[in-house]
């Protein structure tokens, strides 16, 4: 009787994992409808990451340029949080212009706590945020530096990978076609950061390999940062 009971506990929880589902939110703004403040890879950042994206989920949603205002990112981001589940993951994307606090949308900022704010009301177990901009680091301040759990809410799942620290800028290379952050993003997600060979990339392998990447391409520029609790180090951000 106990080994059946086993074997039936081993298939509910087999069959809850392989039901868990992935939802991606990618955008990115290279036209601002300014020429002296247009951007040239933006766009192309989300492009490439919704592809790598791809090999995992079917449930991504791309927005770009004009599409990226305020109330569309946020409108488009709580309806994935509402559509999420426990046992579900939440991956949003953004490359673009940044400023202490804010990513910069098309027609306005957009708050790190506004990002933080609406994340949080969703049952998902796991939500990743990946910020290419200038300031990224600045979103520290946002979820309370080294007091993490109060600035969200009490929750221990949300996870943020941001290009630069809070003072130094994003920079994008037209001879990669991309920013350096999300080249050696999107080369750790295809499986360079799975440093155990196990085919399952965690949330600090890839923080390593890009981090690492990062310093060297920017010749010690630009530095990468990991805005997590320990907790989530382990956490299998992708596979491949």
């Amino acid at each position: 009787m106990k080994r059946l009971f086993f074997i039936l506990l081993i298939v509910a929880l087999t069959a809850t994992i392989s039901n868990a589902r992935t939802f991606v939110l990618a955008t990115g703004v290279s036209n601002y409808g300014k020429e002296d403040v247009n951007l040239h890879q933006t766009t192309k950042d989300a492009k490439r990451f919704k592809e790598v994206m791809e090999t995992q989920t079917k449930d991504i949603t791309l927005l770009t340029s004009k599409n990226v205002t305020r109330a569309n990112v946020l409108e488009k981001l709580r309806a994935i949080c509402n559509r999420a589940q426990k046992g579900d993951k939440i991956v949003f994307f953004y490359s673009g212009h940044g400023m202490p606090g804010a990513i910069c949308g098309y027609d306005s900022p957009i708050s790190y706590t506004d990002l933080l704010d609406v994340l949080s009301t969703s049952e998902a177990s796991c939500k990743i945020c990946y910020i290419d901009a200038c300031h990224a680091g600045s979103m520290s301040k946002s979820v309370g530096d080294n007091n993490w759990m109060k600035s969200v809410k009490g929750k221990n799942d949300q996870v943020f990978f941001v290009s630069c620290r809070a003072d130094e800028y994003s920079v994008e290379s037209s001879f990669l076609g991309a920013g350096y952050f999300t080249q050696a993003l999107l080369k750790g997600l295809r499986g360079k950061s799975d440093k155990d060979l196990n085919r399952k990339i965690t949330v600090m392998e890839l923080f390593k390999y890009i981090y690492s990447d990062v310093v060297k391409r920017s010749k010690g520029d630009q530095h990468p940062q990991l805005i997590a609790p320990k907790s989530t180090h382990d956490i299998v951000v992708a596979n491949w």
